[in-house]
């Protein structure tokens, strides 16, 4: 076999094998998904101020709050949630102005894939 026929050989067994391991689209989305669920997680049990983990209970978070409603019976959707963590509703108050629009859907996120809410 001559120099260019094995050089073109090994580029396209390297390009196939690259492309065997490269994420597809559904993995690349799951692993971003999973970072979200991830920081959502994160912000509902600490990092929102108040934590969402004081008021309500949510069993995958391990919160046990008797304020607000109790998130594994409701299941609320991601929009649901968002909404409400942005506007407040009831005794909660709005997080709009201490959490960014991408913190806000981390936890909507989060809390609906937890509870069994999400689509």
């Amino acid at each position: 076999m001559s120099d260019s026929r094995l050089h073109r050989a090994g580029i396209g067994a390297t390009l196939s094998l690259l492309v065997a391991l490269a994420p597809n689209g559904a993995d690349a989305q799951a692993a971003a998904g999973d970072a979200l669920f991830a920081e959502g997680r994160a912000l509902f049990i600490g990092g929102a101020t108040p934590p969402c983990a004081i008021c309500h209970t949510l069993k995958e978070a391990g919160a046990t709050g008797n304020v607000g409603p109790v998130l594994d019976e409701v299941r609320p959707d991601e929009d649901r949630v968002a909404a409400a963590v942005r506007g407040g509703i009831g005794a909660m108050p709005s997080f709009a102005g201490s959490l960014t629009d991408a913190q806000i859907r981390a936890v909507a996120r989060y809390v609906a894939k937890a509870s069994g809410g999400a689509r």
